[in-house]
């Protein structure tokens, strides 16, 4: 009973020391205004993705040729395009494209960039070798070219585009992990884990992993922010989303014949790009500087 009683007492004490340490985040954090600037963005982006059909006026592919290039008005809160397509409407819902093609391609790229750079990390040696020079070679080549090749062979489509961002990226999160894990596998809960018997896969990805993630979070907010940005290029030069999928990439490429005489159909996609950006790159900077010990007052 007494036994109990102390596995018990432990166990809460250790989720208040958890929940103390996630408040001590939040208030460094909530004290960088440009990452709660950062924050406000994405929440304001994601609840419009959500809530899509609720704030775009009219269906995203609804044309009506009879008021083709109408200038931004109260009808058309940022114009029409080429078909008479309500602009506002296309960049609402090219929002839940953005974000689909940001979070499931670094979902792509932290499973498996992480899980190579978890085991080369933790097993070192030929293993580590191994791995780390195949990430060498796909660090050598430039991302966006990599991601070109890799949808050029697949073809364009949304799937596709999502898997070539995705393992474009995964270098990146491999060193990262790798790093983190040499730092900590020597600790002294890694060797107490080994002691009592308990197996690599379990101290990976139960002790290693969740102690080498504060580094892994900051990158998955900037690469999302890289992953639209590619998408978007990859669309613009016509191998990703194709018409009439609202996606803010192609509606610049099919805007920029008209920019000079209707610089709406290039300006508000572009916009919406650079203001995704913006936000995810504030909101990284700072949760960097929260989960960063040396930075505590």
């Amino acid at each position: 009973m007494a036994q109990v009683q102390y596995k018990t007492e432990s166990t809460t004490g250790a989720q208040k020391a958890k929940r103390g340490k996630l408040f001590e985040i939040w208030r460094r954090f909530k004290r960088n205004r440009l990452a709660v600037a950062g924050l406000i963005i994405i929440v304001v982006l994601i609840l419009t993705a959500i809530f899509a059909d609720f704030i775009a006026p009219y269906p995203y592919d609804q044309q009506n040729l009879q008021e083709t290039f109408q200038s931004p008005s109260a009808k058309h809160l940022f114009g029409t395009d080429d078909f008479g397509r309500d602009t506002f409407s296309r960049i609402v819902y090219g929002s839940r494209i953005s974000l689909e093609v940001g979070f499931v391609a670094v979902s792509i790229s932290v499973i498996i960039g992480g899980t190579l750079g978890a085991l080369a990390g933790y097993y070192g040696g030929k293993v580590d070798h191994f791995i780390m020079r195949g990430i060498d070679i796909l660090l050598s080549i430039p991302q966006i070219l990599l991601a070109i090749a890799i949808v050029a062979a697949l073809g364009p489509g949304l799937f596709n585009l999502m898997v070539a961002v995705g393992i474009a990226s995964i270098p990146q999160y491999a060193r990262i992990v790798q790093a983190s894990v040499l730092s900590i596998r020597g600790q002294e809960f890694v060797e107490a884990a080994k002691a009592v018997g308990s197996s690599d896969f379990r101290i990976i990805f139960k002790h290693i992993i969740p102690n080498a993630i504060a580094p892994v979070i900051v990158q998955v907010t900037l690469g999302i922010a890289v992953a639209i940005l590619s998408a978007a290029g990859l669309s613009f030069i016509g191998l990703g989303i194709q018409p009439p999928i609202p996606e803010w990439g192609a509606m610049l490429s099919s805007g920029r014949s008209y920019i000079r005489t209707y610089w709406f159909m290039t300006v508000f996609p572009g916009l919406a790009i650079m203001i995704t950006i913006f936000g995810l790159n504030l909101l990284g900077d700072g949760l960097r500087d929260a989960l960063d010990p040396r930075l505590k007052n």
